[in-house]
């Protein structure tokens, strides 16, 4: 167990900001998971430009990588243009 007061803060700090990204990443991936659902294209367009901003804001935030953000969105518009 850490004894000095700034190691005690920096874990409650560190535990405060990983439930915070786990509850965005997980809206994410459920948003990325309905988009994918969708077989119609009117409804998958309206979806698409929300989870893509979603996605980058993962992005910048380093919850997700960017390299990872850019792929998902590809995947995503191949897969809404398909329909």
């Amino acid at each position: 167990m850490a004894h000095h007061k700034s190691a005690l803060k920096r874990i409650r700090q560190d535990e405060k900001k990983r439930v915070h990204n786990k509850y965005y990443a997980k809206t994410t991936r459920n948003a990325i998971r309905d988009l994918r659902n969708t077989t119609d294209k009117a409804e998958a367009e309206k979806l698409y430009p929300s989870v893509v901003a979603m996605i980058d804001k993962l992005a910048k935030r380093n919850i997700i990588h960017k390299n990872k953000a850019a792929n998902l969105k590809s995947k995503l518009s191949t897969q809404v243009n398909s329909l």
